[in-house]
């Protein structure tokens, strides 16, 4: 595969090579905190309002599709952004470059965790990180709200729904993305056979509803690592920690791979690194088979959405300024901030636990408001200082 070296002037104004695209995702990868919510409002912020690499439709599109789609939002996002001027090279080399520090990561503390029997450290940390985290991606929320969902009433009314149903059902419902973006598409460009009062059998069924590191190389058991996390993959919608209800029930429950303690351990490890939450699976797969596990598991996971954004990508650029298209992924787009903006609220209920965390939540909220530049690494950064400081302080 020859990677494009040659600059693209994009429609937006900006100009870029494939080389400064996989060099923002790998800073991405290696830096950003926050889950899914955060990270697809870092690229909308660098690569759209700042940079000008892409248009407010090619984000939009991308976010469509990755909500669409099942898998990790973000990364989903990631791929489609490399695939608009890269294509598969740069879908290819974006998606590697975004996921690969953080599975590099993951797999130094699964060992490290094997090898010291446990992160006794790791419920201090969370509890300051968890609380900064939250704080990131309700700002991340809100301007996405803000640029995505704009003053249309029809809009404001999908995304309402979305956050009420998003908290009260805490998971995210796939159809319903679908669903709000044919209520757009009929209310705003309606086809001639709507128009008429006919609707053929075919489009009734579009629109249905659906929804120790190499020593133990067990080629069995990485099969069955291998079966399991692609349907993780290829069969969980939604963004984050939706996947992680899907793995328990595999992990835990069905298979007896992890015992609750290590599950819980991976799931924080997820949290408190940058990254695609996701990214849980390489420490889960080093935990069941070492090293061979990590590789299989993160493989595995992570294929299935590649291949749901690439295959696609290229009738989401074709013919996605058509009236009924741009209609149909405005009205998923609301949808989809909706959800994010209603996760905001599930995930701060696991969260924000006490005063101190509501306090650090708050104050992270405020540092962002107040100074746009802040990187958030360093607001991470802090909040773990805090969580090592006072979690021991509170449970003595």
């Amino acid at each position: 595969m020859k990677a494009d070296r040659t600059t693209v002037p994009s429609p937006s104004g900006g100009s870029y090579t494939l080389w400064q695209l996989v060099a923002y995702m790998l800073r991405l990868g290696t830096l950003g905190f926050g889950g899914p919510v955060a990270l697809a409002g870092y690229m909308h912020r660098d690569l759209v309002e700042s940079r000008n690499w892409f248009t407010e439709a090619d984000y939009k599109e991308g976010l469509a599709l990755a909500q669409l789609a099942p898998g990790p939002l973000a990364a989903q996002l990631a791929i489609y952004l490399g695939f608009v001027h890269y294509r598969i090279a740069g879908a290819t080399l974006v998606g590697i470059a975004f996921v690969l520090p953080s599975f590099l990561m993951v797999l130094a503390l699964g060992w490290a965790y094997v090898r010291f029997g446990g992160l006794t450290w790791m419920q201090s940390v969370f509890y300051g990180v968890g609380a900064a985290v939250i704080g990131i991606i309700a700002i991340s929320a809100y301007k996405l709200t803000r640029k995505s969902v704009g003053g249309d009433p029809l809009l404001w009314t999908i995304y309402a729904v979305l956050v009420a149903v998003t908290i009260i059902t805490e998971s995210e419902i796939a159809w319903l993305f679908i669903a709000a973006g044919v209520l757009v598409w009929f209310w705003r460009a309606p086809p001639k056979w709507f128009k008429q009062g006919g609707m053929p059998i075919a489009a009734a069924w579009q629109i249905a509803p659906g929804s120790g590191i190499l020593t133990n190389f067990d080629l069995p058991l990485l099969t069955q690592i291998g079966l399991f996390f692609a349907k993780a993959g290829a069969f969980v919608f939604g963004s984050g920690l939706a996947i992680v209800p899907f793995l328990y029930g595999g992990v835990v429950t069905e298979h007896q791979w992890l015992n609750e303690k290590q599950f819980v351990d991976a799931v924080a490890v997820a949290m408190i690194t940058p990254g695609p939450v996701v990214i849980t699976v390489g420490f889960i797969g080093y935990l069941v088979a070492g090293l061979p596990g990590a590789i299989v598991a993160s493989l595995a996971t992570f294929l299935p959405c590649y291949l749901f954004t690439v295959i696609p990508a290229p009738y989401f650029k074709k013919y996605g300024k058509l009236p009924a298209i741009v209609a149909f992924v405005d009205g998923v787009t609301a949808a989809a901030v909706g959800a994010i903006t209603g996760a905001v609220v599930v995930l701060a209920k696991r969260s924000i636990i006490d005063a101190p965390t509501l306090v650090l939540a708050i104050v992270t909220v405020l540092l962002l408001w107040r100074f746009k530049k802040l990187p958030e690494p360093a607001i991470v950064a802090g909040a773990a200082a805090v969580g090592l400081l006072v979690y021991p302080l509170l449970r003595s």
